[in-house]
Parts: C-alpha cells; structure tokens; sequence
C-alpha cells in the first residue's frame, strides 16, 4: 500500500478546499476510478491544499499514476472541485520532516531532545 499526496490549487487565490473533498474524491474512486483505500484532506497544508490517498499497487510508480489518474477525475466530474488544478502528484518523502527535528531548537545542533551529551 502506498501513500501518494496531490497538492491543489484553486483559480481564485482565498479559495477553500471544500470540507467534504475527502469523500467527494472517494466516491469517485469507488465509482468510477481506481480503487482508494483511504483519502484525506489537509486544506491548511502550505504553500497550497494536500489530499492523500493511499492505494494499493505493485510499485510506487504505479501508485503515482494511479492517483493522478483519480484526482484529475475528479476535479474534472466532481462540481465542488471544479476550477481546483493540480500542483504536484507523488509520494511524500519523510526526510524533510526528520531534517526539521534534527535543526529544531529542542537540543544542540544535530540532537533531538534536550540534556547533557551522553559521552559527557
């Protein structure tokens, strides 16, 4: 099973994800296209709008096109998404995110968590 995020963009700059994108991708998914075993919406997601789906593929190539297959579906069936258009369409990487705890302020450079060194 495979994680794959799709960042949205709206036409109009202050547009709001619709709160029920989640399950509007998911009907389309369950009528029309590939099969999705989760979705989820994160419409605070920065620099734009986040919804994952997570599939079940023989790689994570096929995880990819499957996905983008079913998100451009739907913002082209779905009303409530029309006018929404497609960023980027991948699996998200976990390396930014434990780079970020490597350089947060909780210890000294390169350490997660505070206290003394444990050579010390």
């Amino acid at each position: 099973m495979y994680l794959v995020h799709a960042g949205l963009r709206a036409a109009e700059p202050g547009s709001q994800l619709p709160s029920e994108t989640a399950e509007l991708i998911r009907s389309v998914a369950d009528t029309d296209g590939p099969p999705a075993e989760h979705v989820s919406a994160h419409p605070d997601a920065l620099p734009d709008p986040v919804v994952g789906v997570f599939l079940v593929a023989d790689g994570l190539a096929e995880a990819e096109r499957t996905a983008e297959t079913l998100f451009r579906r739907a913002l082209a069936v779905v009303p409530a998404l029309r006018g929404w258009r497609l960023t980027r369409v991948g699996a998200p990487l976990v390396t930014p995110y434990y780079e970020q705890l490597l350089l947060s302020s909780s210890g000294p450079a390169g350490r997660i968590g505070s206290g003394p060194l444990p050579s010390n």
